[in-house]
């Protein structure tokens, strides 16, 4: 059985993956992070990790799109200008 939450969950989770394109940051289940850099027909997008450096992972490996957060960043800029 499946509960209710989660299946609305999946629903978004699919609406994300079809919107993925060409130049969106994404992580996956694995943690890697890259920019996408073409997407095939089959489901297969190609993730580019640093210059010349390009791997193929299927769509359903992906966890979402990468936004670093910023907060972290500010954060640990005021501890230090506390201590």
């Amino acid at each position: 059985m499946v509960i209710r939450p989660q299946v609305k969950k999946q629903k978004e989770h699919q609406a994300l993956l079809s919107k993925l394109g060409k130049g969106d940051e994404i992580i996956t289940r694995g943690g890697i992070i890259g920019k996408i850099t073409g997407v095939s027909d089959d489901g297969i997008l190609v993730v580019e990790l640093q210059d010349k450096v390009r791997v193929r992972i299927p769509r359903a490996y992906v966890e979402g799109r990468w936004a670093p957060a910023k907060s972290t960043e500010s954060a640990g800029k005021s501890s230090e200008s506390a201590a």
